[in-house]
């Protein structure tokens, strides 16, 4: 049983291994002098820009969209499900209710804190 751990034990230190050797290595290709002239001048429009260029937009887009791919995401769930829904019986009719119940669950709390709201 233990030797089941072990191929865990392997695969995380090897994941972790990985992220450490791509770490170094961008650290000893990366460019060793800061940039200088043209390359920090603006690039997006050509022109300098008036004011201040940090600027905040609102949080409500940013839910909006995770909104969207939290049912974009229920879709690909449902499909295969609805393809199979005659072999699966009631315990798969049962999972399928409470993740969607969860869902629903999901979807009144983004609207009740105006997650929803465009403007």
């Amino acid at each position: 049983m233990l030797s089941q751990y072990g191929i865990i034990a392997v695969f995380l230190l090897g994941g972790a291994a990985t992220a450490i050797a791509a770490l170094v290595a961008n650290w000893l290709i990366r460019p060793k002098k800061p940039p200088e002239g043209d390359k920090l001048a603006t690039y997006e429009c050509g022109l300098e820009t008036q004011g201040p260029t940090w600027i905040q937009f609102k949080v409500s887009y940013f839910l909006y969209a995770l909104v969207f791919l939290l049912f974009d995401v229920e879709t690909v769930f449902l499909y295969p499900w609805a393809v199979r829904f005659q072999a699966l019986g009631l315990f798969a009719f049962a999972e399928m209710i409470i993740f969607i119940g969860i869902l629903v669950l999901g979807l009144w709390y983004a609207w009740r804190e105006g997650a929803l709201k465009w403007l």
